[in-house]
């Protein structure tokens, strides 16, 4: 896998009738599944799309993660895409039905999945919602993930700017499945999301070593109760787990103190699921500021999901004996309620990327900016 593209392409022209450039195809697209796809990297026989499918599906570990959400006897995936989650649903199924509208895609998912012995998923080449219209069957689950038509970074979007539209197809999901599981990327606002859908039973915020990954909205035909969200750091060593329900966030509310002994920085997962209050409430912390979201105290809670720091020490954020201690120091930095982006403060203070000193520039609970000197303690 370590071979030379470059020179591959000005070698040869064609190798046992087959075009370079797809065999080029074929040896980037695996090269993206080493990590991310160990089960199809391993493999011999497996035959890849291209590299934008690849990157666009569901990491292993992700995969895993949604298949131990469902149960029962059948699944349709509508948007099968490369089949990576298909092929972990089926661990959990006794069948599934994998569509893909594209026709060469289906193929690629139809032949790996007999190179894997998965054999109780079948493939069909077409649209999934036209696949539900057409069909008389019910199904325990149905999963999709609706692709954004405009592919804006940056900019918020809704369901209803996906393909397929699921709002505006609720009911048809509905007339096939009691259970409907929908992914989307994390930028998708959580609050929009609910106003959009109904019967929402729960949330799942996924992230990967503190990168957050994929929303999971789990709906139940008829589901009245109140919403519960589960979030997950999913790390090489361990799970970090907080769950908690909307409305309680919603309700509760946070204490406020001067930075203490340790400061406690939520991961990411807990930051995107908006349990600002909860979070705090939950291990006993105080918030920094309001906006900050960032806790404190004088005790040690080592099972906090998230990174903890031990406080070295609390400077102003002006003046010259601020510039004086950070220059030159590498340090890994922070902003948090903050008006300047790490990249100035960077330059303007000359700090160097690295070590072991982590320094959070923030803003208290008495309003005034302050420089948190910090070690690392967890996380």
């Amino acid at each position: 896998m370590n071979t030379d593209i470059s020179s591959l392409l000005l070698k040869y022209k064609n190798f046992q009738q087959v075009p370079i450039k797809d065999i080029v195809q074929q040896i980037e697209a695996k090269k993206k599944c080493q990590k991310k796809l160990p089960t199809w990297f391993s493999a011999e026989g497996i035959y890849y799309p291209q590299k934008l499918s690849i990157e666009q599906t569901s990491s292993e570990t992700t995969a895993q993660y949604k298949a131990n959400l469902v149960n029962g006897k059948t699944l349709i995936d509508l948007t099968g895409g490369f089949g990576v989650d298909s092929y972990f649903f089926a661990k959990q199924m006794e069948k599934v039905i994998h569509c893909e509208l594209d026709l060469d895609l289906s193929k690629v998912a139809s032949h790996n999945y007999k190179i894997l012995d998965q054999n109780n998923i079948e493939t069909t080449p077409e649209n999934g919602l036209e696949f539900l219209q057409k069909s008389n069957q019910k199904f325990d689950w149905i999963y999709l993930d609706p692709a954004r038509r405009n592919d804006q970074k940056g900019k918020v979007f809704l369901l209803s700017d996906c393909l397929p539209n699921v709002p505006e197809n609720l009911d048809l999901l509905f007339e096939h499945s009691d259970n409907v599981l929908i992914k989307t990327a994390p930028l998708l606002d959580i609050t929009n999301g609910i106003d959009e859908l109904t019967f929402v039973k729960s949330i799942h915020v996924i992230a990967v070593n503190n990168e957050v990954k994929e929303l999971l909205w789990v709906l139940q035909k008829e589901f009245e109760g109140d919403i519960n969200i589960e979030t997950v750091n999913l790390k090489s060593d361990k799970e970090e787990k907080f769950l908690f329900l909307l409305k309680d966030e919603q309700s509760a509310t946070a204490s406020y103190a001067m930075p203490k002994k340790y400061v406690y920085e939520p991961n990411a997962a807990i930051l995107k699921s908006g349990a600002f209050k909860m979070v705090g409430n939950t291990f006993r912390l105080e918030k920094l500021h309001q906006h900050s979201h960032l806790y404190t105290s004088d005790t040690f809670l080592a099972d906090f999901p998230g990174r903890i720091f031990q406080v070295d020490e609390i400077l102003s954020h002006q003046g010259k004996n601020l510039k004086k201690r950070l220059k030159d120091i590498k340090t890994n930095v922070t902003t948090r309620n903050y008006p300047e982006s790490v990249e100035n403060l960077r330059r303007k203070y000359k700090m160097k990327d690295g070590g072991d000193t982590y320094v959070f520039f923030t803003t208290a609970c008495d309003h005034n900016k302050v420089v948190l000197v910090c070690s690392r303690l967890f996380g």
